[in-house]
């Protein structure tokens, strides 16, 4: 491999499924398995656009689906040495991913690093953590909005930010899942980590009059008293190794994955914390209702059932209200695994259960490479609404660039 960590990304659509592993993506077909198209270089969506989208393959990506169009919607970012900087986005013009795109390049001035999008009806929306330059210092938050509507005609469409100070970071925009939309004009939410709170903005865009485009916020919404894993960096234990991973325990993990469940609407989102002791880590998970007026934690727990190191974790949630928690394991007597969580909308609140492997890995990762994952993703079926899909990393052997990662699928009984 020639970069890592792998930032996996994928999501599902109507018959394929979509992997984005830092600098390549490749379809499969979702009922066989089978690869139909890559894996390809991620910039060959900007072949002839011209610039740096064409030019740069610089990862960083974010697969989406847009349920709403049937489309996709794929994205990195080019960041060539002493800028400008870009945001590459590509949308299908069908459900069918191998087709033709509509792409777009939107230009930031400073380095739009770690980039987050999710889907909303009216517009798509990314997040970006901004440093003056490549390894230059942080400068807060930068939430933007792209004209969707514009983008799924393939017309020009523009941008629209709001910059905030130093003081936020990882700021995740909310993700729609299933059909039923949010409310007649809501705003897309927006959430980062506190120290003691969930802090939550609303982005109202205006395409007419962009004078009325506002962002309000934050609300700090109380949740349960934690300490971030690893406080907040390096200390995951891999069996057969000295060295460790890093926790990424300073920020919220994609997806803010939002469902209006007709009867609530409901934000589901997670980090990673210490558990029980210093000598363990757990994926603590929330789910926030009523978003759009008075936000609360309607439930939130740590999941660690014992004592070795969960993180990286990825949630969302099906149509009956399941939940599903996807992320890596691993301590000092067993190497890196992927492994998945789940709880019935009918269970005691504040409860999730019921692990199941998807990999126990074989390698731990070695030398300076601390960084794991980046990040994962937890998909739902746009077809059915209930099959959650989850893709991940982890090592067949042990060593530092020889990353693979996994693709797996699961309902959830009862869900029909």
């Amino acid at each position: 491999m020639q970069s890592a960590p792998p930032d996996t990304t994928g999501a599902v659509g109507a018959t394929q499924y979509v992997q984005w592993v830092n600098s390549s993506f490749a379809v499969f077909d979702k009922t066989t398995g089978n690869v139909v198209y890559g894996p390809v270089a991620g910039n060959t969506l900007w072949k002839g656009f011209g610039g740096a989208c064409e030019t740069q393959n610089d990862g960083d990506p974010v697969v989406l689906y847009d349920k709403l169009a049937d489309r996709w919607v794929l994205m990195q970012f080019a960041v060539p040495t002493g800028g400008p900087y870009y945001q590459c986005v590509a949308v299908s013009q069908t459900s069918d991913a191998t087709g033709a795109y509509n792409r777009y390049a939107f230009q930031y001035s400073a380095f739009n690093d770690y980039p987050k999008g999710g889907v909303w009806p009216d517009a798509y929306y990314v997040t970006f953590n901004m440093f003056g330059g490549r390894h230059q210092a942080f400068s807060g938050a930068k939430i933007c909005a792209y004209d969707r509507a514009k983008m799924l005609q393939g017309q020009l469409a523009t941008q629209q930010c709001v910059q905030l100070s130093s003081t936020y970071g990882g700021v995740l925009p909310a993700d729609l899942d299933g059909k039923t939309l949010p409310p007649a004009g809501a705003p897309n939410y927006l959430v980062n980590k506190g120290s003691s709170a969930l802090n939550l903005w609303k982005f109202h865009v205006d395409w007419t009059n962009t004078a009325n485009t506002s962002l309000t916020g934050p609300t700090a919404i109380p949740v349960a008293a934690f300490a971030a894993a690893c406080s907040g960096g390096t200390c995951i234990p891999q069996a057969g190794t000295s060295e460790q991973l890093d926790s990424l325990a300073d920020r919220l993990m994609f997806r803010l994955a939002y469902r209006n469940l007709g009867t609530s609407e409901s934000l589901v989102v997670n980090h990673s914390v210490q558990a029980g002791s210093t000598t363990s880590s757990g994926v603590r998970w929330y789910e926030i209702r009523n978003p759009g007026s008075t936000p609360t934690i309607y439930q939130q727990a740590t999941y660690a059932p014992d004592a070795s190191y969960r993180w990286m974790g990825s949630v969302a949630m099906d149509k009956m209200g399941n939940m599903a928690v996807g992320y890596s394991v691993s301590s000092s007597t067993m190497k890196p695994a992927l492994r998945y969580s789940t709880r019935l909308a009918s269970d005691p609140i504040n409860t999730l259960s019921n692990e199941t492997s998807i990999v126990e890995g074989a390698g731990a990762q070695l030398t300076t490479l601390k960084r794991w994952g980046d990040y994962t993703h937890m998909s739902v079926d746009p077809v059915d609404d209930c099959t959650f899909w989850y893709t991940g990393q982890y090592l067949k052997a042990d060593g530092t660039f020889n990353w693979s990662t996994r693709i797996t699928s699961f309902k959830i009984a009862g869900c029909v």
